[in-house]
């Protein structure tokens, strides 16, 4: 597996490596022992989740789960095209407000490591984008939350982006209270 540094050093890009033929590929994309070979020690998954969007410029986030819930997430493609982003959330934290964006695609394979504390959305670039993604806790309704998708001047490549009634009503990041603090991200 290929392991890359972004801006904020908690996130990380992990590409796997694919094995092909005529046929297709095949690839590991979660391997604990050569994650912790390669020094990327992540928390134990005990969820995965798949989304489908259809329509190109559909926004989801920017979400969250608040601890004693808090989810760290290792995301990736399935199929189509998305620019994922996490946005350090936790108080203290040299890096907060700033966030980190990523192009996960079926064709590049890339995955986004986005620890617990901070917050995530993502944008689709091609029709019936699916995005599949490993949690490290369980979905918890009281815990739910989110962030306004277009209050930390991140370049989402669209203008009027598809969104839910959730993250239209969110409150802008200046206006919101994070739950976090620098203890929180697993």
């Amino acid at each position: 597996m290929q392991i890359e540094a972004t801006a904020i050093p908690d996130v990380v890009v992990i590409t796997p490596k694919r094995h092909g033929d005529a046929r297709g590929f095949f690839s590991e994309s979660w391997n604990r022992k050569a994650l912790s070979e390669a020094g990327v020690e992540l928390p134990e998954f005990v969820q995965d989740n798949h989304s489908l969007s259809t329509a190109v410029g559909t926004l989801r986030g920017l979400h969250y789960q608040a601890p004693p819930h808090a989810q760290g997430k290792l995301v990736r493609c399935g199929r189509g095209a998305l620019y994922d982003v996490a946005v350090d959330a936790r108080r203290g934290s040299p890096t907060y407000g700033q966030w980190v964006g990523e192009e996960l695609s079926f064709e590049n394979g890339r995955q986004l490591w986005v620890p617990a504390g901070f917050l995530h959305g993502f944008v689709t670039r091609e029709p019936d984008t699916e995005i599949i993604y490993k949690c490290t806790d369980h979905y918890n309704q009281a815990a739910d939350g989110a962030v306004r998708w277009d209050s930390l001047g991140i370049d989402w490549g669209v203008e009027s982006p598809q969104l839910s009634d959730k993250d239209r009503k969110a409150p802008a990041f200046a206006e919101w209270t994070s739950p976090f603090d620098t203890g929180d991200a697993a």
